[in-house]
């Protein structure tokens, strides 16, 4: 089961919101998610953010807070290096769907 990266332990604390995206979130492939970066529709999360948060801000259009992450590289639409990383590693990855895009995030 996915364990987001955050300081509270309590679910209670949560969103209905976040505690829907926590129940969507899932371990996945690179190859599945290969079309959603040819479409250009995948976001890479930096592995110290909780990645349900981040798909919280997304679909919360909180547009304060996933500025700042852009601006500093904690979130970013995946760049070919690094999916040319993943495909050759395979690593272990999980993803959340916030449409129109795929949020995903190294685990390993």
């Amino acid at each position: 089961m996915f364990q987001p990266n955050t300081m509270t332990t309590n679910p209670a604390s949560h969103s209905p919101l976040y505690l829907k995206l926590l129940g969507e979130t899932a371990k996945i492939d690179w190859q599945d998610l290969e079309r959603f970066f040819a479409q250009g529709k995948l976001l890479r999360v930096a592995r110290d953010l909780d990645l349900v948060s981040v798909a919280e801000a997304i679909a919360s259009d909180d547009t304060q807070q996933v500025t700042r992450w852009l601006s500093v590289g904690l979130v970013e639409r995946m760049q070919a290096d690094t999916a040319a990383d993943f495909a050759a590693r395979n690593p272990e990855l999980w993803a959340v769907v916030v449409s129109p895009w795929v949020c995903v995030q190294e685990r390993s």
